[in-house]
C-alpha cells in the first residue's frame, strides 16, 4: 500500500474490506461470549436469564469495551487486523488516540443504545396511559430514523471508504493500520490450479450420471474375460447352470433370458429393470424373454 500524503501523513488508512471484517470479528466475539456464557446455567431452570437477558448483554459488552477501546483504542476484531482508532476530530496531522469523552459516548452509543432498543418494549408494554404510548412511538420513530442513517452512511462509506458505521462517524473517529503496510506480491498460480479443478470437477458432476456405469461395466468384463476353449458339445444350458453370469455364484432361481448363460432371478431382474437395453456380459445377447431354466440338475453336480 502506497504512503499517505497529504492531510493522510502520519496515519495508514484501512480497505473498506479489512473495516468490514473488523466488525464482522466484532459481532462473532460478541456471539462466542454470549454462548460461553449461557452454557454455565444449563443445569438451572429453563428461562433462568429469559427477565435480564438485555442487561445482562449490556454487562458483557462493558467489560469487553473496558479492555478494548478504553485501554486500546480498537475492538478486538481490530487488534487481529492491526487495526486501532483514531481521533479524526484533531487538528494534528500524526496519530492521536481517542478521548475519554469519545470512549464513554462510544459505550453509550453502542451498548446503551443496544440495551434501550432491546428493553423498550417490555418498558411500555405494560403501559396504558397516553403518555407512555407517545414515548413508545418516539422511540420506535427515532429508532428507524437511526436505521436510515445507518443505510446512507453505509452507501459514503462504501464510496468514500471512511467511517464504516455511523456512531464511528458522529464521534469524528476513524480505522487506521497500526504500523505501515508493506506491499504484497499476490501470485495467481495456486488461484488457477483451484479454479481449473474446481471446474473439472463440476463437469464430472455433470457428467457421471450421464454414464451407464452398470453396463461399461458389464462390456468391459466381457471384453476382458471372454469364454474360451469350449466345445460346442459344452455350451448347453446344464453346464452354464452351475454359475451365474453376474454373481459367479451357484444360481438361486436360475432363470435365462435366450442365450446359453444362467442368471439368478434376482441378479437378471434388478440389472434389467435398471438398464432396458442390458445384454448378457458373456455373449451380448440382448434380454428377450426373462424364463425360468426348466432343467434338472443333479445335487451330485454341486460337489463337482
Amino acid at each position: 500500500m502506497a504512503s499517505s500524503t497529504g492531510d493522510e501523513k502520519g496515519v495508514n488508512p484501512v480497505l473498506r474490506i479489512s473495516q468490514l471484517d473488523a466488525l464482522e470479528l466484532n459481532k462473532a466475539l460478541e456471539q462466542l461470549v454470549w454462548s460461553q456464557f449461557t452454557n454455565c446455567f444449563h443445569g438451572f431452570k429453563p428461562g433462568v436469564l429469559a427477565h435480564f437477558e438485555p442487561e445482562v448483554k449490556a454487562f458483557l459488552c462493558l467489560i469487553l469495551w473496558r479492555f478494548t477501546i478504553y485501554s486500546k483504542n480498537a475492538t478486538v476484531g481490530q487488534s487481529i487486523l492491526n487495526i486501532q482508532y483514531k481521533n479524526n476530530l484533531s487538528q494534528t496531522e500524526k496519530y492521536q488516540p481517542l478521548s475519554k469523552q469519545q470512549k464513554l459516548w462510544y459505550l453509550i452509543f453502542t451498548v446503551g443504545g443496544r440495551w434501550l432498543e432491546e428493553r423498550c418494549y417490555d418498558l411500555f408494554s405494560n403501559r396504558q396511559q397516553q403518555s407512555f404510548s407517545k414515548i413508545k412511538s418516539y422511540i420506535s420513530f427515532g429508532a428507524g430514523l437511526l436505521k436510515l442513517c445507518g443505510v446512507l452512511n453505509f452507501l459514503i462509506f462504501l464510496r468514500k471508504g471512511t467511517f464504516a458505521t455511523l456512531t464511528e462517524r458522529i464521534l469524528g473517529i476513524r480505522s487506521v493500520f497500526c504500523k505501515p503496510q508493506s506491499v504484497r506480491q499476490v501470485g495467481f498460480e495456486y488461484m488457477n490450479r483451484e479454479l481449473l479443478w474446481h471446474g473439472f470437477a463440476e463437469f464430472l458432476i455433470y457428467l457421471l450420471p450421464l454414464i451407464n456405469v452398470q453396463k461399461l461395466k458389464l462390456k468391459i468384463s466381457s471384453w476382458c474375460l471372454p469364454i474360451a476353449g469350449l466345445s460346442n458339445s459344452e455350451n448347453t444350458l446344464a453346464n452354464h447352470c452351475r454359475e451365474c453370469s453376474l454373481c459367479g455364484e451357484w444360481p438361486t432361481m436360475p432363470h435365462t433370458i435366450g442365450c446359453p448363460h444362467v442368471f439368478c432371478y434376482y441378479c437378471i431382474k434388478s440389472n434389467y429393470l435398471f438398464d432396458m437395453y442390458f445384454t448378457c456380459p458373456k455373449c451380448g445377447s440382448e434380454v428377450h424373454t426373462l424364463q425360468p431354466l426348466k432343467y434338472k440338475i443333479e445335487m451330485t453336480e454341486l460337489h463337482v
